[in-house]
């Protein structure tokens, strides 16, 4: 650690998997959404979502259920083109599934997502002098609706999936960071910035961190996975999700996000 830094280190969250559990919400949409486009033919399990969120690139949901929409049909000999998908039918219908179809109100599974942390975990980075933000690739409705409202963030550095690219993509990261170094004077350059920790609970994420230390390797950049709820109902699925992590970056991989702890934090840096 740079004495010299006010700021020890940066600390950036992803928010699905991380803040809130999405097991019953975001994945029970997505499986709601293939077995309505595969005319109840086929539900992906919790396994096969895992599957295709470890290929690393399937971060937007609605794309991961269009994806799997294709290959369900595949298997029946099926050409894409053939199918003749319509990404937009396939948005509004998860999004009725997720958000729900009152387009004035929160309905849907969101309002029953378990929350990951509290805001007084918050407040102990904060009190150690560690700045903190969120990068998701969740809507900006999505990602606000569990932040301000849910925890009762005041404002919070947030970039969302309409700010910047899907990941594995670093240009949201990096817009978090630049919006959580402002007013800082001397972390106004690459060389002189505290270590970055990027916690996410997916191979997408820790690619992100792998992207931006290819892009800026003057940083320091630190992955961090987390276990998602869903994958700690056996030893088998918590050692193999565990093993996928590592292999794509993670620094170190953690149960729960608030085990992160400013102690844990001056170890990983």
């Amino acid at each position: 650690m740079n004495q010299e830094n006010s700021i020890p280190a940066i600390v950036v969250f992803d928010i699905d998997g991380v803040v809130r559990d999405v097991s019953g919400s975001y994945r029970r949409a997505l499986a709601d959404t293939v077995e309505e486009f595969t005319a109840q033919a086929y539900r992906p399990t919790a396994d096969d979502i895992d599957r295709l969120k470890s290929e690393g690139v399937w971060n937007n949901d609605w794309e991961g259920s269009q994806e799997l929409i294709y290959r369900y049909f595949e298997t029946q000999k099926q050409s894409r083109e053939q199918v003749n998908l319509d990404y937009n039918s396939i948005v509004d219908f998860f999004q009725s599934r997720y958000r729900g179809t009152d387009s004035n109100n929160l309905t849907g599974y969101i309002c029953d997502e378990p929350l990951l942390l509290q805001p007084s975990y918050l407040n102990q980075l904060s009190e150690a002098g560690i700045r903190w933000g969120f990068f998701s690739g969740a809507t900006r409705a999505s990602a606000t609706y569990v932040l301000q409202q849910r925890l009762n963030l005041q404002s919070p550095v947030l970039i969302a999936m309409e700010d910047a690219p899907g990941k594995p993509d670093p240009t949201g990261l990096f817009s978090t960071l630049e919006l959580l170094k402002n007013g800082v004077d001397n972390i106004d350059n690459t060389n002189n910035s505290p270590p970055v920790i990027y916690v996410g609970d997916t191979v997408a994420d820790m690619y992100t961190v792998e992207k931006a230390r290819n892009n800026q390797p003057d940083g320091t950049w630190i992955g961090v996975g987390v276990l998602p709820p869903h994958v700690q109902e056996t030893a088998q699925k918590r050692d193999a999700y565990t093993q996928s992590l590592k292999k794509a970056g993670a620094a170190i991989v953690l149960s729960n996000v608030q085990e992160l702890t400013p102690e844990k934090i001056h170890e990983l840096i």
